[in-house]
């Protein structure tokens, strides 16, 4: 099985179709800027969902943790993200305010990695954003039941039921625990692929109040 399995991952292409280039020197002087271009540019390119991230925790024991959320939003306050206070992220982060977010790419060839510390947005911003998702989603965080052991489907349906219910009774209810988080990055790096493997990466520090710009050996 193992030899069977790695001729399968050996087999599988990478860097497929044309790749875009990336001019480090001719980069904005803030990674946001850069952001944005290149997210327009995904999605130009029809890139499923490339608001999608992977946010990287440090979990209670010490070890990393991670999974997938979507950006609500990015700017000069930070890079923004919103969860349940109770859920294992929440928890994390209440315990280590410090986070990474991975952004990929693949039709593109590209990542973003963004890394700092993380703050939480006041109390109406969080219930701003909590109303502003849909009925279903509303629903559901309410349940306040996140990661705990579910016994079967048809407990999930009926309280999932209940749940929405008293979202369609109540329509400005929020859940208690609903938070914005802004990661506030010490360093952002981007990374163009290269199907000869000349990969580009240059990464943005914050350096005293400014953003040092600096190309990085792949």
């Amino acid at each position: 099985m193992g030899a069977e399995i790695r001729r399968l991952l050996r087999g599988i292409e990478v860097f497929a179709g044309e790749l875009p280039g990336f001019d480090p020197a001719a980069a904005p002087a803030e990674p946001v800027a850069l952001f944005t271009e290149w997210l327009g540019e995904a999605l130009r390119a029809g890139v499923p969902e490339p608001h999608a991230m992977t946010l990287s925790t440090t979990a209670g024991d010490g070890g990393p943790d991670a999974r997938v959320l979507i950006l609500k939003d990015v700017g000069a306050d930070g890079w923004w993200f919103a969860s349940d206070a109770g859920s294992a992220k929440g928890r994390d982060l209440a315990a280590r305010p410090f986070a990474a977010l991975t952004f990929h790419w693949p039709l593109l060839g590209r990542q973003v990695r963004v890394r700092g510390p993380v703050r939480t947005a006041e109390p109406e911003r969080s219930a701003a954003d909590f109303l502003a998702r849909g009925a279903g989603a509303r629903a559901e965080a309410l349940l306040g039941r996140q990661s705990q052991p579910l016994a079967d489907a048809a407990e999930r349906e009926a309280a999932v039921a209940a749940s929405r219910a008293r979202v369609d009774r109540e329509p400005g209810l929020v859940a208690p625990g609903w938070t914005l988080y802004a990661v506030q990055p010490s360093a952002v790096e981007f990374w163009q692929g290269d199907r000869d493997r000349r990969h580009t990466r240059l990464r943005y520090r914050a350096e005293g109040g400014s953003w040092h710009r600096q190309q990085l050996w792949p």
